[in-house]
């Protein structure tokens, strides 16, 4: 999650949208997306699916 957050901060409000609150916990910075995921009840490749969108429309702009 840290490195996610680190290379695109844009990427917290796809996470934060996705259900995901706590992307500013620290401890959620250890974690992996997949993880993350698992705790919050979300499917993983949908909530990646979503990352990957974000930042192919970030990268057109």
């Amino acid at each position: 999650m840290g490195e996610m957050l680190e290379y695109d901060r844009g990427i917290a409000y796809v996470l934060m949208q996705s259900g995901m609150h706590c992307v500013g916990c620290p401890s959620s910075i250890h974690e992996t997306l997949e993880e993350a995921c698992i705790v919050h009840g979300l499917d993983a490749e949908e909530v990646l699916k979503s990352i990957r969108e974000f930042l192919s429309e970030n990268k057109a702009d």
